[in-house]
């Protein structure tokens, strides 16, 4: 049986820059599963809720990873696989993370 959570489906890749000012920009390169959820967590660290980040992840699980983190730490993903090589995520602070 498979189950589908929407909110953890990454959108259709778009090599467009999305018009979003992230506040942070991190570049995770190949870092995939738990290297690059810590990372995450390090990054977004510092933010104030509601501030943006920019993290380009290349791994090709990122999407997945991503969606599934941002959606477990109550962040929310303004847009994932767009820019140059997909590879662009850009994730809004949430309160609680």
């Amino acid at each position: 049986m498979v189950m589908s959570n929407p909110q953890n489906t990454a959108a259709p890749a778009t090599t467009e820059e999305p018009d979003i000012m992230p506040d942070a920009i991190h570049d995770l390169g190949e870092l995939g599963c738990g290297d690059l959820i810590i990372a995450m967590l390090k990054a977004m660290r510092p933010l104030e809720p509601g501030q943006i980040a920019q993290i380009r992840a290349v791994d090709p699980g990122a999407p997945v990873d991503i969606a599934a983190w941002c959606n477990m730490k109550g962040n929310e993903l303004l847009a994932d696989c767009c820019g140059e090589d997909n590879a662009y995520f850009y994730i809004k602070k949430g309160d609680n993370s």
